[in-house]
């Protein structure tokens, strides 16, 4: 470990291992530092297509198509009352290779971003955390860090990036963050064996099961290790307050799934249940003088759509960018840092425009499919993360009169 590095990289995750690749790619000294041993668990196993860019670019494409994982061809939704919709799938909008992705074990993933930014010339350490980060005004910023065999060192960092997930270690100590209103949401999970999949040759997919109530909805991840990962999310308020256990409370809710009686029909658990709180926020600021925040650590939106990973991978490719730009110019302003933010944001907003809708309590995603067809490529382009070139956001000239249609109670006249 040197003394002192163009770039300090917080967090082993895709946004984090991202960052510190391409930086380093480009001759900058880097230090990325994981808390955790690589490999580790993380939740997030479903990807967009979209990720396929990013990965291209960092050459870790083949690897991660290897096999090791399951192929994910679409997403499908499943209503209240059980009725499953046609799949989306991702190749009846776009026929090239980069339709098709993945359904992944995230603790071999990432541990294949971890490995590429070693390989690209960062100085990669897992088991390392950050005890202290003193941010200065001018020069160098200090990072405290505690090395994997208990040695503590004090690093200098032109910039540090702060890719540390859902711990935000920056925008905390800055209060920066902002607990989104709309979605104080809760998830609990777990992963089993002998819950349906298809058959070998058939298209697999992410399902999205709604329960009875609409209250909750369910994700449905097959992986390739045999398990399923499935988990609940609701409002905090509901699936905690006054409920059992996380384990009385998953049970309740997925006997009010009907799309999940026959595929959990042999069902056996094979792990604990997992627990996130409120995991939907974002912050006020994206970067400052000689830092940056990326993937978790700038914000989340919903596990919805599976757009947390390729966000992660999205910002981190733009912000190393940024930096990669801000270090030939010796500009570590804030401006020049968060040049990105403009062109992320607005194609980030689609994919909150399109969780607000789900979370309508009186939209479907199959009646306004029926009643505006021509949108149809258009939500699959969404689905897949199409949100930063081209117009992703014409499907919400009708969607939005739509939505507002039902809460008045007037959808049938727009239909007719």
């Amino acid at each position: 470990m040197q003394d002192r590095y163009d770039c300090v990289v917080i967090g082993g995750g895709p946004a984090g291992t991202t960052t510190a690749a391409l930086v380093a790619e480009q001759g900058f000294s880097t230090l990325l530092v994981e808390r955790e041993s690589i490999p580790r668990f993380h939740v997030g196993e479903s990807l967009m297509p979209e990720t396929y860019w990013t990965l291209r670019r960092l050459g870790v494409l083949d690897k991660v198509r290897s096999g090791r994982f399951v192929r994910k061809n679409g997403v499908q939704f499943v209503n209240h009352e059980g009725k499953e919709s046609r799949p989306f799938f991702f190749t009846e909008a776009d026929e090239r290779d980069c339709a098709e992705t993945l359904h992944v074990q995230r603790g071999e993933f990432d541990q294949v971003m971890f490995e590429n930014a070693r390989e690209k010339g960062a100085t990669c350490l897992d088991r390392t955390r950050v005890l202290e980060i003193d941010l200065q005004e001018q020069g160098d910023h200090r990072v405290a860090i505690r090395d994997a065999e208990g040695n503590d060192h004090q690093v200098a960092a032109k910039i540090v990036v702060d890719a540390s997930g859902q711990q935000a270690m920056i925008a905390n100590r800055l209060n920066l963050r902002v607990v989104d209103p709309e979605l104080k949401k809760t998830a609990i999970w777990g992963y089993y064996r002998n819950a349906r999949r298809n058959a070998p040759g058939e298209p697999e997919v992410t399902c999205v099961l709604h329960t009875r109530s609409k209250r909750c909805w369910f994700w449905y991840i097959p992986l390739a290790d045999g398990t399923v990962s499935i988990g609940v999310v609701g409002d905090a308020e509901y699936l905690l307050k006054g409920r059992g256990t996380p384990e009385q409370t998953f049970r309740e809710e997925q006997a009010e799934c009907l799309g999940l009686q026959e595929r959990m029909a042999d069902a056996e658990l094979v792990s604990g249940y997992h627990v996130a709180r409120e995991f939907s926020y974002k912050t006020r600021q994206m970067a400052g003088q000689g830092w940056v925040l990326v993937g978790d650590a700038w914000g989340f939106i919903d596990p919805i759509y599976s757009s947390g990973v390729f966000l992660a991978l999205k910002s981190g490719e733009m912000a190393a960018d940024a930096i990669v730009d801000a270090l030939r110019r010796n500009d570590l302003s804030a401006e020049t840092l968060g040049a990105w933010r403009g062109p992320f944001e607005a194609g980030v907003v689609w994919i909150r425009k399109l969780v607000n809708a789900f979370y309508t309590e009186e939209f479907s995603f199959g009646e306004f499919m029926k009643a505006f067809p021509q949108h149809r490529n258009n939500l699959t382009d969404l689905l897949v993360g199409k949100v930063f070139d081209g117009d992703p956001g014409r499907i919400f000239k009708d969607m939005d009169p739509w939505i507002a249609s039902l809460r008045h109670g007037d959808a049938a006249a727009m239909k007719a």
